[in-house]
């Protein structure tokens, strides 16, 4: 099935704040820059063993969940590659469920800094500045609005899950997970 153009704007957003070095392509440093950018929102000063252990995180995810699908043995994957591998997520959903829930639930132990099993407003914020720099408090909480569809103030794990999964794969113009980043558009 061809790409929405929501889903196509969702996942070239979603591409440019991953490309953190500005290279125009996904890889290894760029998972490296979010790690060290999320531990520094996360209040981890640099070298420090927390944010290597975030850092290590990030780095599972690329070698774990993006590297293999990388083709051709390469190293990096660009925009259109990116586009066109995650936008086939949207015919797959167990596909989708298997790769995004996984790294969502990957995001989630970063995140989840009261290891509670779920996330607070703060939480949400932090993470997701650690992730996109330029998404302000009020977009955040609005965003965290759209995400905790039971409206009991906190992102179950399976809320956080399903938002990630959303975001990245799903067609519905009305989905919660679409604000996983913010408005988009």
């Amino acid at each position: 099935m061809p790409l929405t153009d929501l889903l196509k704007a969702k996942i070239n957003h979603g591409f440019d704040h991953l490309d953190v070095d500005g290279d125009g392509f996904l890889g290894e440093q760029d998972h490296v820059l979010m790690g060290k950018r999320a531990a520094e929102a996360l209040g981890h000063a640099p070298g420090s063993p927390q944010e290597q252990r975030i850092v290590d995180a990030y780095l599972r995810i690329w070698h774990d969940l993006h590297l293999p699908h990388v083709p051709g043995g390469g190293t990096t994957i660009s925009r259109e590659q990116f586009l066109t591998s995650t936008g086939s997520l949207s015919d797959d959903p167990g596909a989708a469920r298997s790769t995004i829930g996984a790294l969502a639930e990957a995001f989630l132990a970063v995140a989840d800094v009261d290891a509670d099993g779920s996330l607070s407003p703060a939480e949400f914020l932090v993470f997701q500045r650690g992730h996109f720099p330029g998404l302000s408090e009020a977009e955040a909480a609005e965003a965290f609005e759209h995400l905790d569809t039971d409206g009991d103030g906190r992102l179950t794990a399976e809320e956080f899950t399903r938002a990630c999964v959303e975001f990245w794969s799903s067609t519905d113009p009305s989905a919660p997970g679409n604000w996983w980043m913010g408005r988009v558009g």
